[in-house]
């Protein structure tokens, strides 16, 4: 079985672990870790420690929490596999033989959205720029110019995406970050999954910077070249929070998309094991959304396509889909629509499973646009919705950086001016309703009204 430990070295090995100018090694920081086998190209990550309020409940995601990434609070993260021979019981006797050794925690296969279904597009990408209002966003002044979005996937295309959408693409490759053993320069994939999602991020903000993350393009022995591990999602959150980090505070602009999820409880430990990541939120990668969303970035995650009515062949979970990361209560869970407003049926329902309200919002999929699987495949999935809505979020933060729109009141603006589908508001099948570009429109007029 695959698993992170966190570790708590001496301060000096922390402090180098967080220091992007430095480089540590896993021989450095957990050399000898009886029982596992370590995986030595995988680079030590530092976990920030959350720090609630006073009496606060420090493992609790539903409150403000500030996350101290200094020496003598963080702690280390490295990967390696232990025998699935009662993985369990070898777990837990790992912190008696190392004191070190903090807690052990599942490393589940992720992969992307794709969708069941073989129906052809409803309308074309062109319907989503209406749907989206993009020329009333630009007459506001929101086109995505000086926002990062980062494309957690299988790589982009840059200059396919220019070519079907017809102009320039701006793609900063200093910026990007690809896990060891993957070759290809930024920007510089083949055509797949992450082209897709690129080119429909960049429909909402046309201007906005893309930072190329290949994060599913996996090396891992037995892994497919679409899956990846998620401790590679949680050196990709460590490095973003670098790149949020380097920008100025009053203008930090940062939306991170991630069209992927895990589909099966087989990788995970159980529900209520320390180790679980599904139902867990203090398993490293649920902090590390934590931390990054308190830094000031914008979350986006897809719901899933583990709908009732065409649910994705590998959806394993037996109730409940939306997991882990793809619930946290500090993400946007976005669930999938046609350019009709009906939803699709492979979309994921609630409740979640870190926050029960989820989805949160549904976007706009299955849309004739990147032609990143012909030119006669939809883009589809609710990997698809994810960047349309991290496009909008894109758009808003050309004016709305986080020191004027913190990432929840911006969560809590798309929920509240979502068009509901339904007559009770929230609902599991479409969460809050369709983002509402017009509605986001007004309400940005008004609170600028009232803060001039």
């Amino acid at each position: 079985m695959r698993v992170l430990i966190q570790l708590r070295p001496s301060p000096d090995l922390v402090a180098a672990v967080a220091d992007p100018g430095r480089r540590a090694t896993t021989a450095d920081v957990a050399d000898g870790l009886p029982g596992v086998e370590l995986d030595a190209a995988f680079t030590p990550v530092a976990l920030p420690r959350p720090v609630p309020a006073t009496g606060g409940d420090p493992l609790s995601l539903n409150q403000p929490l500030r996350f101290s990434l200094a020496a003598e609070d963080a702690s280390v993260l490295v990967r390696g596999t232990i025998s699935d021979d009662e993985p369990a019981t070898r777990v837990a006797l790992l912190p008696t033989l190392r004191p070190d050794v903090v807690g052990v925690f599942a490393d589940p296969v992720i992969e992307s959205s794709l969708t069941c279904g073989g129906d052809g597009p409803v309308g074309t990408w062109h319907d989503v720029e209406r749907l989206l209002n993009v020329p009333g966003l630009h007459a506001e002044g929101l086109d995505g110019s000086g926002v990062a979005v980062a494309v957690l996937d299988t790589g982009v295309n840059a200059a396919h995406v220019t070519r079907r959408c017809g102009r320039p693409v701006t793609l900063d490759a200093a910026r990007s970050w690809r896990p060891a053993g993957v070759t290809a320069r930024p920007g510089e994939s083949e055509v797949d999954h992450g082209t897709m999602c690129a080119f429909d991020a960049l429909i909402g903000a046309p201007q906005a910077c893309l930072l190329d993350i290949p994060l599913l393009r996996s090396t891992r022995p037995g892994g497919s070249a679409l899956d990846g591990l998620l401790s590679d999602a949680v050196a990709a959150f460590a490095h973003l929070r670098t790149v949020l980090d380097a920008q100025p505070a009053g203008s930090r602009a940062l939306v991170v998309n991630n069209s992927w999820g895990s589909f099966s409880p087989e990788w995970d430990f159980p529900v209520g094991h320390p180790g679980n990541y599904s139902d867990n939120g203090a398993h490293p990668f649920n902090l590390m959304v934590a931390s990054l969303d308190a830094a000031g970035a914008g979350v986006l995650f897809a719901a899933g396509n583990c709908g009732r009515e065409c649910a994705d062949g590998r959806c394993a979970y037996p109730e409940r889909p939306i997991a882990g990361g793809n619930s946290h209560p500090k993400a946007l869970s976005v669930g999938g629509v046609d350019v009709n407003g009906a939803r699709v049926g492979y979309s994921s329902q609630g409740p979640g499973r870190l926050t029960a309200r989820k989805p949160d919002v549904c976007a706009y999929t299955h849309f004739a646009g990147s032609g990143a699987f012909g030119d006669d495949s939809p883009d589809t999935g609710t990997s698809a919705a994810a960047p349309v809505a991290a496009g909008l979020v894109a758009a808003v933060r050309t004016l709305w950086p986080a020191s004027r729109l913190s990432p929840s009141q911006l969560r809590a603006l798309l929920r509240r001016t979502a068009e509901d589908r339904s007559e009770v508001g929230f609902d599991y099948d479409y969460g809050y309703g369709i983002v509402d570009p017009a509605g986001i429109i007004a309400a940005l007029r008004r609170r600028f009204r009232n803060a001039a």
